[in-house]
């Protein structure tokens, strides 16, 4: 069996204009970066502003095991299925970070033959949008600490300052450092932090504008620290915006691949769901809804976070309105919720998976919460058997929802033919009513409490005293009507990784919240997540490498 590396440098891929020409682009609106990726370029982007979208379909998933269970996949394979259908298609999807590459999952561009390639550039350095957002915000933390050194004419506070450097890698040991050490020319000394360039705000910023002069402006609201008189500084007033933004003008223009299938694919952004807001970039979704009749997107991990954020923080801000929205579950992932160890999951086991399949249940009503009756569609694995199969489409029948067994990791857009049909279908009928599940006017702790008791199912939520502080001070700076970007483990519909399934009687407990002005959302950070993840003791990296005839290896 070929690997999925192996599957994507054997793939005969199209040149990205012959891409962009089947859509509808020619040569002259793109940008090549090689012959098989490209940006779409400025002209392109003002020439369709006044097209109509397409329907977008948005796909999330149930709570994943630690491996993950193929949401992406199902993206792409769904995606491929339309255009197998005669449709005019587009799929919209994040940025790999590197960070999981060479930490737990390897490659992060779907698997099998459902996949968006060239895989391995994708993967790694691809356009380089990483690199600049990681350059743009640390351009601002030298700013900010060479304020310091030469002479601190704004008052800062070197205690507290919030703004933290990133590095998009997996890296404990930087979580808390010191910096400044040496000589008096050396810098100020003070505690500082680095988190992961997809938590970064400046990813969100990049993520969330419409467009360079939105970009701009917003990275000017960055709130880096607080004077001795309690007043916020921002990058605004350290005088380096300008030049964040040059750093990022290439990096805002939306990436145009393709999938195995030559289904135009935009992948571009890549905040983390479970410590960030979980969506690509309204850029890439709009320019593919205005570009596509069908645009399939999705949102990070389980619907409890990405799918959360995309209805309650990116479809608010960006005008946006799903036509459609699918739910993948696997066999494996509810065993799993059912407590059947990693080990075991490719054993039968129907006691366990109607055990764990309460957790399907949950994520069902919460689509249905936001407007939708959502298309489960199960991402078959080759242990999974008829009876258990069977178990599930009866406990979606009883949920009434439709229903589907998606075979794209083997088939590739064939084995996604009866999900497209599905979801097709779910189109048609206008089912879906669109709403958030919680007011803007509502107080910052209002909208916490109501994510926790109806989307996790929590009887309540408790703050530390730092966190409470944080979140009366957001309202009386005037930030009590942003949304709430909750970050949690995706691992549990709770703030603890080991309740599995459905719990119930818990609460979430909020450590520390912080306002991330030019995202335009407060952050409110449950358990033990961290901004700066760590490495397995076994890292993916180890794997990884290149052979004799310089071909990469390991990376999935």
């Amino acid at each position: 069996m070929l690997t999925d590396i192996e599957i994507a440098q054997r793939a005969e891929m199209k040149k990205i204009r012959e891409i962009a020409e089947e859509i509808g682009i020619t040569e002259d609106e793109i940008e090549n970066y090689g012959p098989y990726m490209a940006k779409f370029s400025d002209e392109y982007l003002k020439k369709i502003e006044g097209n109509p979208y397409g329907k977008l379909i948005l796909v999330t998933a149930i709570n994943p095991t630690p491996a993950g269970e193929g949401k992406t996949t199902v993206t792409i394979g769904l995606g491929d299925a339309l255009t197998l259908a005669g449709k005019k298609t587009m799929i919209a999807l994040r940025e790999p970070s590197l960070g999981p590459c060479f930490g737990i999952k390897g490659g992060a561009a779907g698997g099998g033959y459902s996949q968006v390639v060239p895989m391995e550039k994708l993967n790694l350095h691809f356009t380089g949008d990483f690199h600049a957002i990681t350059s743009a915000n640390n351009l601002l933390a030298a700013v900010l600490d060479n304020h310091l050194q030469q002479g601190n004419e704004l008052g800062i506070d070197p205690k507290r300052i919030l703004f933290k450097r990133c590095l998009d890698m997996n890296d404990r040991a930087l979580r808390n450092v010191v910096i400044g050490m040496g000589k008096r020319t050396d810098g100020v000394v003070r505690e500082d932090h680095f988190m992961i360039t997809v938590a970064s705000e400046v990813m969100a910023i990049l993520c969330l504008s419409e467009d360079i002069d939105d970009l701009q402006e917003r990275l000017g609201r960055i709130i880096v620290a607080h004077t001795y008189q309690n007043k916020p500084v921002t990058a605004a007033d350290l005088k380096c915006v300008g030049a964040m933004t040059v750093l990022l003008k290439d990096a805002i223009r939306p990436n145009l691949i393709q999938t195995l299938g030559h289904t135009p694919a935009l992948v571009h952004g890549g905040p983390f769901a479970n410590i960030a807001h979980g969506c690509n970039s309204v850029r890439a979704t709009k320019t593919a809804l205005r570009s596509a009749d069908y645009v399939v997107t999705e949102a990070g991990f389980g619907a409890d976070l990405g799918a959360e954020k995309f209805l309650d923080i990116k479809c608010r801000m960006a005008g946006l309105k799903p036509d459609a929205v699918v739910l993948v579950a696997t066999v494996r992932a509810l065993k799993y919720n059912g407590g059947v160890p990693k080990a075991e999951l490719s054993e039968e086991n129907i006691d366990a998976l109607k055990k764990g399949i309460v957790n399907l249940g949950k994520h069902i009503e919460n689509i249905k919460k936001f407007g939708f009756h959502p298309v489960v569609t199960l991402n078959r694995f080759v242990s999974d058997t008829d009876e258990e199969i069977a178990v599930v489409r009866e406990f979606c029948r009883e949920k009434d929802c439709r229903m589907t067994v998606s075979e794209v990791w083997a088939k590739g857009g064939e084995g996604g033919k009866e999900l497209a049909d599905a979801v097709l279908e779910e189109i048609a009928e206008n089912r879906s009513a669109y709403h958030p599940v919680y007011e803007l006017k509502s107080s910052l702790r209002e909208k916490i409490e109501t994510i926790a008791k109806e989307i996790y199912g929590a009887d309540g939520v408790e703050y530390s005293p730092e966190a409470a502080k944080a979140l009366r001070e957001a309202e009386e700076a005037g930030y009590g009507e942003m949304p709430v970007c909750m970050a949690k483990t995706q691992y549990s519909l709770s703030d603890d990784a080991s309740k599995l399934g459905r719990p119930e009687g818990f609460t979430v407990s909020i450590r520390e919240a912080y306002v991330s002005a030019g995202a335009g959302f407060v952050v409110a950070i449950a358990g033990s997540i961290m901004t700066m993840p760590g490495l397995p003791k076994v890292p993916a990296a180890e794997r990884i490498g290149i052979d004799e005839e310089g071909n990469t290896v390991g990376l999935f």
